[in-house]
């Protein structure tokens, strides 16, 4: 079957023409205004969307402000031997050297979830509970939660450096010298392979050590500051020690872990094991505990 074309006299086309012409300009005009129209809707609704954004407020319940400043523990200036020359130590953990620090405040515990998922929103640790140690987050969800809250509370909260979390881990100027952060037995002060049954614990229920500090072996493995390298302890740093660009958090990196944790055994749960982990990974038995400067 063929197509039928009907043709128009010229006089008659010239008038067809000049309508559909007409007709053409007002709509393409209509459309040009209703699309102007939608994109100046558009960015509105994006300004007002990322005004939203940013003036988001992050607060915390009074109580839990309180109690969250009251546990923070103040580690006072002194020098220590980091590291270890034990036949037990591994080339990351030599050789043994003078450190001294300045004064600065760390945590009673292991960041909880109650007070993560307060400023968060979220929570998605492996072993849920509010006075659980907040856990399956990365390093970076870390420094999110750290920066939200120093906007919840006026303060200039941090992950510890490796040196500030060793110092305290051995119990400061109050150091007894133990193989494990508190005592010569672990069981006295840490949830590990042996009593863990292979999972985290809510915080502070074992002895704390010489500074008061809970969980500073086992339960979870603690994000510190630093990038993790396995010839740092062989640099010549003796002064509030670190490892790292902290001008440039958000580079992809190895950082350090310690504490050891729930899963490890006693051996691996020494006081001066370190190990490494991305700052992108997620984990359940990683955690951490917020440090705060003394100026």
């Amino acid at each position: 079957m063929y197509k039928t074309f009907r043709l128009y006299p010229s006089s008659l086309q010239t008038i067809v023409n000049l309508t559909l012409a007409v007709s053409f300009l007002s709509i393409s005009l209509n459309s040009f205004a209703k699309t102007e129209d939608a994109l100046v809707q558009s960015s509105t609704t994006q300004v007002e969307s990322t005004t939203k954004i940013n003036e988001r407020i992050f607060s915390l319940p009074k109580a839990m402000h309180d109690e969250l400043m009251k546990n923070m523990i103040l580690v006072e200036a002194g020098s220590f031997t980091m590291g270890s020359d034990s036949s037990l130590a591994r080339k990351r953990e030599q050789p043994a050297h003078q450190v001294s620090l300045d004064s600065f405040y760390i945590s009673r515990y292991e960041l909880t979830q109650d007070i993560f998922e307060q400023i968060m929103g979220w929570n998605n640790s492996y072993f849920a509970c509010d006075k659980c140690a907040v856990n399956n987050i990365s390093w970076f969800n870390m420094q999110l939660f750290i920066e939200r809250l120093n906007k919840a509370t006026g303060k200039e909260f941090s992950l510890p450096t490796e040196a500030q979390w060793a110092f305290a881990a051995k119990g400061g100027n109050k150091s007894k010298g133990y193989q494990y952060s508190g005592s010569n037995d672990i069981g006295d002060i840490a949830w590990f392979a042996d009593n863990a049954n292979n999972k985290s614990h809510p915080v502070g229920l074992k002895k704390p050590n010489e500074l008061g500090l809970y969980d500073m072996t086992g339960n979870l493995w603690e994000f510190c500051l630093d990038d993790m390298s396995r010839k740092a302890y062989s640099r010549t740093q003796s002064h509030n020690p670190f490892q790292g660009d902290k001008k440039n958090l958000e580079r992809k990196a190895m950082k350090v872990i310690r504490g050891g944790g729930y899963e490890f055994s006693a051996t691996e749960n020494l006081v001066f094991m370190r190990d490494g982990a991305t700052n992108n990974v997620r984990m359940a038995d990683i955690g951490f505990r917020l440090a705060l400067s003394k100026k």
